[in-house]
């Protein structure tokens, strides 16, 4: 039996047809979309679930009433404070989440909003509507060639990562910093690790990072000054990461240019002053949010549904770690 729980998802969102069809084979479904699933329903198929598919609360004491399950896959995209890390993995319960289904998507709008920043397309695009542009050598007095650029990337999990394959044939010089990789395998992506202050040294730097216990706010003012006048900043992991009212500021007085996806609370309020900044690329946390990475999400969760219950290690979702998964500090679903 496999519980499906998958708020703020659907299945028909996350599982095209093959997909739904695979999760079917494995046995009987109890699927709740209506909100979170009750409590009651989970406590009455608890005995018998070998999977839950969604973001179930799990706390110790349900874990232990649940002597079959061998695996809960998180299709939201991120480990939540909803299970005990500790307790599902001394009791041998795989928990998985399906974020690298969100990496190709993530890397790619980023690749596009760094051109975009560079090259000034945006700002042309609306001085030409505005009929207010300049032409050629003038037009790009502010712009640079995305190629060849030094490149900074702050958090090289599957995002960053992905963004370094996608950026290759630019030829740009990468440096990585990432305290939870070693450098071996950094420069196995072909980058070079570096200190934070040298990361955002480069003239293009993209943020991956991830929230947790020891890095929330890790990019504030002083970090931010240490941007070169000129560079373009883009943020695509979390707000969180970031002094968002700093960098707003620092952008407001045309230090450097920026770009991010992700704000302190979304929906952002209408009066924000970052609406009104014209050196900052705007994008409503939309990177990632597309049909085909949902779909992913689905395939990556039923390849390694069909793995674990055959007995062998998931291969395509992220693992939780014991080290690392209970100091991730993503904004959890009310649930039962």
């Amino acid at each position: 039996m496999i519980l499906v729980d998958p708020l703020p998802r659907t299945l028909a969102m996350i599982c095209d047809a093959p997909t739904r069809a695979r999760l079917e084979a494995l046995g009987p479904l109890v699927v709740h979309e209506d909100g979170s699933m009750p409590a009651d329903v989970v406590e009455r198929h608890l005995p018998d679930a070998v999977a839950i598919l969604g973001q179930t609360a799990m706390p110790a004491e349900r874990l232990a009433r649940a002597p079959k399950l061998r695996a809960i896959v998180n299709v939201e995209g991120n480990f939540l404070p909803n299970v005990d890390y500790e307790a599902a993995l001394d009791r041998g319960v795989h928990v998985l989440n399906a974020g690298p289904a969100f990496a190709l998507p993530v890397a790619e709008a980023a690749l596009g909003m760094a051109i975009d920043l560079a090259r000034g397309i945006g700002p042309a695009d609306r001085a030409m509507r505005a009929g207010s542009e300049a032409y050629g050598l003038e037009s790009n007095e502010d712009a640079f060639l995305f190629a060849g650029s030094p490149v900074g990337i702050v958090g090289f999990g599957d995002l960053g990562r992905e963004l370094r394959r996608l950026i290759a044939p630019f030829a740009n010089p990468v440096k990585v910093h990432d305290p939870w990789l070693p450098d071996h395998l950094i420069r196995r992506h072909d980058a070079e690790p570096a200190p934070l202050e040298e990361a955002l040294a480069q003239r293009v730097i993209f943020v991956f990072a991830s929230v947790t216990a020891d890095n929330e706010g890790f990019l504030g003012r002083a970090q931010l000054e240490r941007i070169r006048p000129g560079s373009v900043f883009l943020l695509m992991s979390r707000a969180g990461v970031v002094d968002f009212d700093a960098l707003t500021d620092l952008v407001a007085q045309g230090r450097f240019r920026a770009a991010t996806d992700v704000f302190p609370d979304e929906p952002l309020a209408p009066d924000h002053p970052v609406r009104g900044l014209e050196g900052m690329l705007l994008s409503p946390h939309r990177a990632g949010g597309m049909r085909e990475a949902f779909l992913e999400i689905g395939r990556l969760a039923v390849a390694d549904l069909e793995l674990v219950l055959r007995g062998l290690p998931p291969a395509c979702c992220r693992r939780a770690e014991r080290e690392t998964a209970g100091r991730m500090r993503s904004r959890p679903v009310e649930r039962s």
